[in-house]
């Protein structure tokens, strides 16, 4: 994680030096103050990262002395013939289409179908042939 953590603050300060760079020439608030939004969100990213860091033992990817095959092993359970996932994208891209014409009876029905399908990822192994016992 110190790896990531560094990585989304050297952005943050990039973002930061940019938007004082830019103010001071352009003398435009809107995107000055997009880029200290920008780079206050890499900010919160980066110290969340870096807290997460020096709770948890160093991963192969924080150590210096670290093999590749350090890195092997189990990463977690992804679900290999899922359908939630395209229905999750499918939904989402319909609340897009919602939002961007501002269709009130769409973004309710949008958002319904945002809900069912996130469920339905989450209680995909609780419920029906794939619970587990």
């Amino acid at each position: 994680m110190k790896v990531e953590a560094l990585i989304f603050n050297i952005i943050g300060v990039f973002c930061i030096v940019m938007a004082a760079v830019y103010g001071i020439w352009s003398r435009e608030p809107i995107g000055t103050t997009a880029l200290v939004l920008s780079g206050g969100l890499t900010f919160l990213i980066g110290g969340f990262f870096w807290f997460v860091s020096r709770r948890i033992d160093a991963r192969p990817e924080d150590r210096k002395d670290a093999d590749i095959a350090d890195g092997s092993g189990e990463l977690g359970f992804f679900s290999p013939g899922s359908y939630w996932p395209f229905a999750i994208a499918l939904s989402a891209a319909l609340m897009g289409l919602a939002l961007a014409f501002f269709y009130s009876w769409l973004i309710l029905i949008a958002g319904a179908a945002l809900l069912v399908t996130i469920g339905g990822l989450l209680f995909e192994y609780y419920v029906g042939q794939n619970a587990h016992s």
